[in-house]
């Protein structure tokens, strides 16, 4: 039966052949992999500086410690997304306040926003969702016009523009993950990426000890630092990036042409001013489809298509976020979203033959 998986790392020979050079130097911690890493990926998006940590939500917590965003200070973000986003705004000791989705991007709403600013906020804190940036330059003006931070979550939009800057750009200090289902991997890892020296000085001293040199230890850190066998990976990867988001645009739209004649199944939206790098391809199953989205699901993947929801349940719906008291009646398109999004495969191991399969199968589905 055919297997369509609905992610898989591509690892290549010539990330094998970079990752065995480290290991052959026997120079396996942070170092000058990681550096070149570093500085790649900085120049890369158009930033003045990336830091290397270890993982994505290691990113987004030192981004926002570096920030010093403290306890009872608020930040407002997406209920829609993977909870480490706002899990990173707890670590702080401050509070998530949660702002409504656009239903057609299903990214934050800017208007939603401008509705839960307080005395208390301190930042935004936005996720460029599913690959496809959210409306950026607003958000940048809410965060000046309200002196504010903008923090953006770019775990799932390597290569991602608005109006043809990269994301990752527009904020005061954003976070990447490069966990192996991400548009490139480094297997695990993160980085936190800003234009601000004095951030990057912070976000460098937060990673490893709080040590402005070797023992000496001016404020109090992690140890977040990744490994030259990470950096190594990922320059081979970052290198591949724009090919891979190329065949992710195809497949995607490929599948949108398919899927858009199938009655009950609503295709992406793509917000006309970005490119969208589709970390992933997420179809909306609505009431008049014959099958519910889970049963759905089940029928693909008897057919060997891989499927996903991201997400089946609102930041605050989380059984962490009932417990710390929030309302569960907020933001209803977010609930809404939960209830009716499924990911399909898109990614650039995906064929042309898998794309018919997927489109052919869900037509008799809907049959």
């Amino acid at each position: 039966m055919r297997s369509i998986p609905i992610a898989k790392p591509l690892i290549g020979e010539e990330e094998i052949n970079a990752v065995v050079e480290v290991l052959k130097s026997g120079m396996l911690a942070h170092g000058k992999e990681v550096e070149a890493f570093e500085r790649e990926f900085a120049d890369y998006l158009g930033a003045k500086h990336g830091v290397a940590v270890t993982n994505g939500t290691a990113a987004l917590d030192v981004a926002l410690k570096a920030l010093e965003i403290k306890p009872g200070d608020e930040v407002i973000t997406t209920p829609f997304t993977f909870i480490a986003s706002a899990s990173s705004i707890l670590f702080q000791g401050a509070r998530p306040v949660f702002a409504d989705i656009d239903p057609k991007t299903y990214n934050l709403d800017p208007n939603e926003v401008l509705e839960r600013i307080t005395p208390k906020t301190r930042a935004i804190l936005v996720v460029h969702l599913y690959g496809q940036p959210a409306n950026i330059k607003a958000f940048r003006e809410i965060a000046d016009d309200h002196n504010l931070y903008l923090v953006e979550d770019c775990a799932q939009a390597h290569g991602a523009e608005f109006e043809g800057q990269k994301v990752g750009t527009f904020g005061d200090v954003a976070a990447f993950s490069f966990y192996p289902t991400k548009n490139m991997t480094t297997g695990e890892g993160g980085m936190v990426v800003t234009d601000d020296d004095e951030l990057a000085r912070r976000a460098r001293l937060i990673r490893s000890h709080g040590q402005a040199e070797k023992y000496l230890h001016v404020e109090l850190g992690y140890n977040l630092r990744t490994t030259n066998m990470a950096g190594a990976l990922g320059r081979v990867q970052l290198r591949k990036l724009d090919g891979w988001n190329r065949k992710r645009n195809e497949n995607a739209k490929k599948l949108t042409e398919g899927i858009g004649k199938i009655g009950g199944l609503i295709p992406p939206y793509v917000d006309p001013r970005v490119y969208h790098v589709f970390h992933q391809y997420v179809v909306r199953v609505e009431d008049d489809f014959p099958l519910g989205r889970d049963e759905l699901m089940a029928k693909l993947r008897e057919r060997g298509i891989g499927t996903a929801v991201h997400y089946p349940m609102p930041v605050h719906h989380q059984p962490l976020f009932q417990k710390l008291g929030y309302e569960k009646d907020c933001c209803p398109n977010a609930i809404e979203a939960s209830k009716k999004v499924l990911s399909l495969p898109v990614h650039p191991a995906v064929s042309e033959e898998d794309i018919g399969y997927i489109i052919q199968t869900l037509k008799e589905l809907a049959s």
